[in-house]
């Protein structure tokens, strides 16, 4: 009996890779089936764009998957230090017994910043060093994640002043002429805020009392907890506690220099994230001014900006003449701030964030002693850690390329509106919601309260439950995707005047006007 038992062939789990793919074969085929049928809006799915879509994906991703590989090698360099270590170390030791502590302040940390900017995608980092900090600390790996994943998500969920959620639905809503109480959007927000994290936090504390308490009620396999302790495990620390040592880490004037500036680091792209003018102050982009540049546009020229201000989702044929004006701003005096990567604090993206650890994996590198061939090693190797992650985000873009490509993502959207019409308020909340999760979390915000806000109406909802019902979903699109898309990628909406972000955050307004 035990040897037909081993002779069975174990039945492994399907990898992230496959999953993906199979859901981007999937998405292809029912393209494909609705275009046979004949449902208008949608185009088949070829044999070319189903094998490109991962190369596109990979194109869209290029900022995120960049940031990623960059972040790798700067926490090579710091592992490669030892600060990070003797650092992680030095704290469990100090809150010997207390460790429990760390988790309700590091998730309340992480829901200020998803409720107030939307902190998701800039929580990367902190899954490595919290995932190794709780380990340290009696945990388990999943305990970090879920610190992280957790306290800014449910920050997120309870966006209030969130202007990549709440601020871009509201001034959707505001774009058509609809007046929004942002105060009721708050408070429900804080509410959903408050409440998710306070709920978190207990169901995190209680599971990591029983990590600590007993190994064996961890989620992870046996194999899998094989993988964390040999990748974090502290033999060391554990074997002078079996021996009932006491003394504290000791660590070099290196490395104490070495955990400011990597502490220093993570402040600075915080604080670089958070979109300040946006939330009331102008200090980081003290000295900037601009000039207006006026350009005439013909209508091609039209087509194209409207075809991609919505991500090529669209296919535009003016056929009657045009009289359009392109009025830009073009920066003549750069911010104070701008001086390092071009860019004032408050409107970094993946590309300066990616400059600044860079710069600063060179820098810890020289005051952590690192020789050249060290550093090259140390950050090669780091970078060579993250290219699983960087290939699993390249590859669920990719499925959202073949949707855009194929029209799909806005026939769901548009018929999601047209079946809620008319539908009782209790069940339009948490349906609105849901059918908003396929989309890009500022494209659902955007594209969704303008549409929905009719909808809303019918079923007696007010146009403030508009903006929040579709700032929730946004966040959930955040959380979920971990790669984030800036205010450029705002979506037009009709023939209105439309004010949006270039990539490089230079104001464009855009006006046209048809004449017969």
């Amino acid at each position: 009996m035990a040897a037909a038992e081993k002779g069975k062939k174990k039945r492994a789990s399907l990898s992230s890779f496959t999953i993906l793919l199979i859901i981007l074969v999937a998405l292809a085929v029912i393209t494909v089936i609705m275009a046979a049928c004949g449902v208008e809006g949608i185009e088949g799915a070829t044999l070319s764009g189903v094998l490109t879509a991962p190369v596109f994906g990979f194109q869209d991703a290029i900022g995120v998957c960049l940031f990623v590989m960059i972040l790798g090698g700067f926490l090579g360099i710091v592992t490669e230090t030892g600060a990070l270590d003797a650092g992680i170390a030095a704290l469990v030791h100090k809150l010997k017994g207390n460790e429990l502590v760390l988790i309700p302040i590091l998730m309340a940390i992480f829901s200020i910043g998803g409720t107030t900017y939307g902190m998701c995608e800039e929580t990367v980092p902190f899954y490595l060093l919290l995932a190794a900090t709780m380990v340290a600390a009696g945990f388990d790996s999943l305990t970090g994640a879920a610190v992280v994943l957790l306290g800014a998500g449910c920050g997120v969920l309870g966006s209030t002043v969130n202007p990549f959620a709440v601020g871009v639905a509201v001034d959707a809503l505001s774009g058509i002429g609809i007046a929004v109480n942002q105060g009721i959007i708050i408070a429900l927000g804080a509410i959903l805020w408050l409440t998710t994290t306070i709920i978190s936090i207990i169901f995190v504390m209680r599971y990591a009392k029983k990590v600590k308490a007993d190994k064996g009620s961890t989620f992870l396999s046996l194999q899998e907890q094989q993988d964390m302790m040999n990748e974090w495990g502290m033999t060391d620390s554990e074997a002078e506690a079996a021996d009932g040592q006491e003394m504290a880490p000791k660590m070099t004037g290196r490395q104490k220099a070495t955990l400011v500036v990597f502490a220093l680091t993570f402040v600075i792209m915080i604080v670089s994230f958070i979109p300040w003018e946006d939330l009331g102050f102008d200090g980081f982009v003290a000295g900037q001014s601009y000039e207006e540049v006026t350009t005439t546009m013909t209508g091609e020229e039209v087509a194209t900006f409207i075809d991609d201000a919505n991500d090529g989702a669209t296919t535009t044929t003016i056929a009657e003449p045009v009289e359009a004006v392109s009025v830009s701003e073009e920066e003549v005096t750069p911010a104070w701030s701008s001086f390092l990567t071009g860019i004032p604090l408050g409107q970094w993206y993946f590309d300066e964030a990616s400059t600044w650890f860079l710069l600063m994996a060179l820098i810890i590198g020289v005051i952590g002693g690192v020789s050249e061939s060290r550093f090259v090693k140390a950050f090669i190797n780091g970078a060579a850690d993250m290219m699983s992650v960087v290939l699993i985000i390249a590859l669920a873009r990719s499925i959202t390329v073949l949707m855009a490509s194929t029209g799909l993502d806005m026939w769901i959207l548009n018929n999601a509106a047209n079946a809620l019409a008319g539908m009782s308020a209790i069940i339009f909340a948490p349906a609105s919601i849901t059918t908003s999760l396929e989309r890009k979390p500022q494209l659902t915000a955007m594209t969704s309260s303008p549409a929905f806000s009719p909808v809303c109406t019918s079923t007696s909802e007010s146009p403030t439950n508009t903006a929040s019902f579709f700032a929730i979903p946004s966040a959930f699109s955040a959380v979920s995707a971990m790669s984030g898309y800036g205010l450029q990628r705002t979506p037009s909406l009709g023939p209105t005047a439309k004010s949006i972000r270039s990539p490089k955050y230079s104001r464009l307004n855009f006006c046209t006007a048809l004449s017969g």
